[in-house]
């Protein structure tokens, strides 16, 4: 955990991680780039990561929220947080999860960032991307309408419920196609297949009108991993009593989906490459 100095009480943030495996270490200069903003940032290692036990591929969005909302209850017993003010800033696939935790225990919830967090759900999010790098690899024509094709029937599949060891065999049967890599990154495996069966419908158009916290959702203009317009305004036309609650969405020209602006330089401050104007405008929005 890292705090700000203040002789007063500070409002907290438990950092949500995306996709994948994620350890404390893997986060570098996040933490205190945030709390430099104002908030006592807390990270922790997803189970199997780092030092804690368990696996990250046996649990569901609601069993990654639950993990979450006990993140938060440590974070509140902190000495120097203000207990009434802690909130959850998720990252990627770490959105969807931290506005299903506001939308589970919103008394525990202060407010929700998120970053190239999906306006859509991750079976639709997961389309897009693999369409997008597809077609930024030169992948076109019939091999592109084939890699699309099993895409959308793998996810029928699951979504009917069929063994994820039998989607898996039929998968390994396009392994020399050259849509392959792209099309099964995220399920190239019977547990991670699994994992991703289990919250692929979760949808923020339908988590984000039952919350009653603000919310600030961020996104990088350049962003390949994340369908940035739609997700904009899908999140914007499901945003609860705007007036009220002082959402805010945010798109920075030119960032990635970590909101950098360039691949990390030797001699280059890997803080210096954040999208201008993004740590000013979340500072702006925790201390409103």
């Amino acid at each position: 955990m890292r705090r700000p100095r203040s002789d007063r009480p500070v409002p907290g943030l438990v950092f949500v991680d995306g996709s994948g495996c994620g350890g404390i270490e893997e986060w570098g200069g996040w933490p205190e780039w945030i709390s430099e903003c104002g908030v006592a940032a807390l990270v922790h290692d997803k189970p199997g990561c780092g030092q804690s036990p368990g696996d990250w591929r046996t649990q569901s969005f609601a069993d990654r929220a639950a993990e979450a909302l006990a993140a938060v209850e440590v974070l509140r017993g902190w000495r120097g947080v203000d207990r009434h003010r802690i909130g959850l800033i998720g990252w990627s696939q770490g959105g969807w999860v931290s506005l299903l935790a506001a939308r589970t225990a919103p008394e525990a919830i202060d407010r929700v960032v998120t970053i190239s967090g999906p306006g859509v759900s991750m079976a639709e999010q997961e389309r897009m991307r693999i369409d997008s790098w597809l077609r930024r690899d030169g992948v076109d024509g019939e091999d592109h309408a084939e890699g699309m094709a099993w895409v959308d029937e793998r996810t029928s599949r699951l979504r009917a419920g069929e063994p994820v060891e039998e989607v898996i065999a039929a998968q390994r049967h396009y392994a020399d196609r050259p849509w392959y890599r792209v099309a099964v990154q995220a399920t190239a495996t019977p547990a991670t297949a699994a994992f991703f069966a289990r919250s692929m419908d979760i949808d923020p158009a339908e988590l984000l009108p039952g919350l009653s916290c603000p919310v600030l959702a961020l996104f990088g203009g350049s962003d390949d991993s994340v369908p940035v317009a739609i997700s904009v305004a899908r999140i914007a036309a499901a945003l609860p009593d705007v007036e009220r609650h002082r959402h805010g969405i945010a798109v920075f020209p030119g960032a990635d989906h970590g909101l950098f602006t360039g691949d990390p330089r030797p001699g280059v401050a890997r803080r210096d490459q954040l999208a201008p104007g993004f740590l000013p405008m979340l500072t702006a929005f925790l201390k409103q």
